[in-house]
């Protein structure tokens, strides 16, 4: 296994000058950057020297998540104007969803494309969550009870998509390991995850497994959302996570494509088995990791982002990458 140097002094030092932290989670927010925030939460709450407090800027948090210990100390504004910015599993700071501008920020991510906008960075891409580089940093220099261990592994357990994923190795299950070990359970949590969803879920997934395409000769998958379908469904953004994966699970499938209508512009979503899709959405402003990605594209229609996604899929040449390979 290789090891990895945590900046810990460095991490030590500036945590060591603040009295008040703001705990940020990206916008939309996915169980990788709330677990890994909780987590966090969880433990500095604990340092009675500190204010701690922990945002996200959306005005609608994935309820299945609500079980993850101080799930609803989770605010929708920053309180604290001079605290030390941690931001969890973000790889951009605009996705922050606040003006950040002159503040202190430590980045705690494991996007390939993070664009390093921390004054202190801990990316580590080859992690396969945010919250397994959160862990391996925070336990050197706290103590790691129950409750952060259980929003941590329920991080992990989500972005390996139930340990799954091509970043699944030995170490995250070590990780895995050491996580039950100090609390966390494991059946009590996948419950959580598998056993809760919501009938608006399931309405919007008949809604895009309706418009299924295929194209490039099957190699590719799209499916779309329109914001009729969204109303009629009663689906909120958290109801349409993991539907791209449907797309995926194609046996001749590469590239799986979800767009959904917004009203402020299409809102993509790119899963793969293999094909750096990340590619695709850094083209497009957007970011993520070889086979998860996503970005959002304004001004455009449906159909007409579909149709430009995949000439550039084509001008990309990744199919072809796929076909030598």
């Amino acid at each position: 296994m290789t090891e990895y140097r945590f900046p810990v002094l460095e991490v030590k030092e500036q945590l060591g000058r603040f009295k008040n932290i703001t705990i940020l989670t990206h916008l939309n927010p996915d169980a990788d950057t709330i677990g890994t925030g909780l987590g966090i939460f969880n433990i500095l709450s604990k340092d009675k020297t500190k204010r701690v407090e922990i945002v996200n800027a959306s005005n609608m948090l994935p309820q299945y998540l609500d079980f993850l210990p101080l799930f609803e100390k989770i605010k929708h504004k920053m309180d604290f104007e001079e605290s030390l910015i941690i931001a969890c599993d973000c790889g951009s700071v605009d996705r922050l969803g606040f003006n950040l501008e002159g503040r202190e920020i430590l980045n705690i991510d494991h996007h390939e494309s993070n664009q390093y906008y921390g004054t202190v960075n801990v990316v580590i891409p080859a992690y396969a969550s945010a919250s397994q580089v959160a862990y391996k940093l925070f336990k050197v220099l706290y103590p790691v009870e129950a409750d952060a261990a259980t929003c941590f592994y329920a991080a992990l357990l989500s972005d390996t998509r139930y340990f799954t994923t091509s970043s699944v190795n030995q170490e995250v299950f070590e990780v895995a390991k050491e996580l039950v070990g100090i609390g966390a359970e494991p059946t009590k949590i996948a419950f959580h995850f598998t056993q809760r969803g919501s009938l608006s879920s399931l309405r919007i997934l008949e809604k895009a497994l309706g418009n299924l395409n295929l194209c490039c000769e099957g190699k590719v998958a799209t499916l779309m959302v329109t914001q009729d379908d969204i109303a009629a469904s009663g689906a909120r953004m958290p109801d349409m996570e993991g539907i791209v994966d449907h797309a995926r699970s194609l046996a001749i499938v590469e590239i799986a494509l979800f767009a959904v209508e917004l009203e402020n512009g299409i809102r993509i979503s790119l899963r793969s088995k293999t094909v750096d899709v990340s590619k695709i959405a850094i083209s497009f402003g957007g970011g993520g990791h070889k086979v998860a990605a996503g970005f959002t594209i304004k001004e455009s229609e449906l159909q007409e982002s579909i149709d430009t996604i995949l000439k550039k899929i084509i001008e990309l040449g990744l199919l072809d990458e796929k076909k030598k390979a």
